[in-house]
């Protein structure tokens, strides 16, 4: 798995965005702008599992660079609403558009039974993280890799 991610992560950067210095951490909070819509700092951070402050820095980093835009909320005026910039739409669909491709590819020559169970295993996967993960955290990290 490492090494498949790794190669995602390779996916060469479009010409319109090699000079902004751009790093996989900023690949995953795009992806989430790309295919969920815009979304507040708050619901980004809950998306991508990390600290508020730690998505507020990387949304302004990419904001100075004129990747990202921040907008009042038409319904609450204090909140904030995160998008991609129009220049950037188009660039971002395509250095994003190398990895979906590639599932695309992988899936569509599978029989539906055998989707599902690349589906499920998927899941099945994600779950076993997440419980070796509430191991860690009970147990501490020296004992969880002992049980």
């Amino acid at each position: 798995m490492p090494r498949l991610v790794g190669r995602a992560k390779r996916l060469p950067i479009p010409p319109a965005l090699q000079g902004l210095d751009l790093a996989p951490r900023h690949l995953a909070l795009l992806a989430h702008l790309e295919y969920d819509g815009p979304a507040s700092v708050n619901e980004l951070a809950a998306r991508l599992e990390l600290a508020p402050t730690t998505v507020s820095l990387m949304v302004s980093e990419l904001s100075r660079l004129g990747v990202l835009q921040r907008t009042a909320d038409p319904v609450d005026r204090r909140r904030r609403i995160i998008a991609i910039t129009p220049a950037y739409i188009a660039p971002i669909d395509e250095w994003l558009s190398g990895s979906a491709s590639a599932w695309q590819s992988v899936m569509r020559g599978l029989a539906p039974a055998e989707r599902n169970t690349v589906i499920n295993a998927l899941h099945a996967y994600e779950a076993a993280l997440e419980q070796a993960l509430g191991q860690a955290l009970t147990q501490g990290p020296e004992q969880a890799g002992r049980t």
